[in-house]
């Protein structure tokens, strides 16, 4: 995990020979190295180990996927897939991590909304723009042979660029 190191207190355990069937759900953390088969949900945090396997749906605050989930998660916070992670289905969290080597197939929404984030830009850095597009297309139509510069230029003609800009 990146970041500040937590200590996550684990309180249910689904062993590596464990079968679960059937939907699950705890208001601690749990940690699976056994096979699940039906939904979780979680209170805290999930760890599926590498031998761990759940075919459903996760729900929970963090999932940490070491192992195989046929299914989709949902956890607001933060979803690891370490490497040895293979995940098929649809994930909704915060914040993603995914190892190189991790396999994921489905789409990711990171429940962020972007229209309203947008940073505005810097007055100074658009003016620059705007002075070295202008030279641009000076030397541009100077290059293009006439010699006259910029008023024999269609764009000038038709108004579309401004001699101020």
């Amino acid at each position: 995990m990146i970041g500040k190191k937590s200590e996550i207190m684990i309180t249910t355990i689904i062993g590596k020979d464990a079968e679960c069937n059937g939907d699950f759900s705890s208001g601690g953390s749990v940690r699976i190295d056994g096979t699940v088969n039906g939904n979780i949900n979680v209170a805290d945090t999930v760890i599926l180990g590498a031998t761990g396997v759940v075919n459903g749906d996760i729900e929970a605050k963090v999932a940490v996927i070491g192992g195989e989930i046929i299914g989709s998660i949902n956890a607001p916070e933060k979803t690891e897939l370490t490497s040895t992670a293979r995940v098929l289905g649809d994930i909704t969290t915060k914040t993603i991590i995914i190892d190189e080597n991790a396999i994921f197939q489905g789409s990711c929404n990171m429940n962020q909304d972007v229209s309203s984030k947008r940073p505005k830009p810097n007055s100074k850095a658009v003016k620059a723009g705007k002075k070295s597009a202008k030279a641009a297309i000076d030397e541009a139509l100077r290059a293009t042979g006439d010699g006259s510069g910029e008023d024999s230029s269609p764009l000038y003609e038709s108004g579309q660029i401004s001699q101020n800009e």
